[in-house]
């Protein structure tokens, strides 16, 4: 597998590890039960979408 396939691979990992975190902060905020590290957690794999997907 070379390089572009192995990126390419990760960004799809990492999709769909912000789509999880964007539905785990959506049942937070609904439930009200809120807190910072759970809005912050989306975060991360959106960065790493970014560097990924530049």
């Amino acid at each position: 597998m070379n390089w572009n396939n192995w990126l390419r691979q990760i960004h799809r990992w990492l999709s769909i590890a912000f789509t999880l975190a964007v539905i785990i902060n959506i049942i937070a905020m609904v439930q009200e039960k809120s807190s910072v590290w759970v809005g912050l957690m989306a975060l991360l794999p959106l960065t790493l979408l970014l560097l990924t997907g530049l």
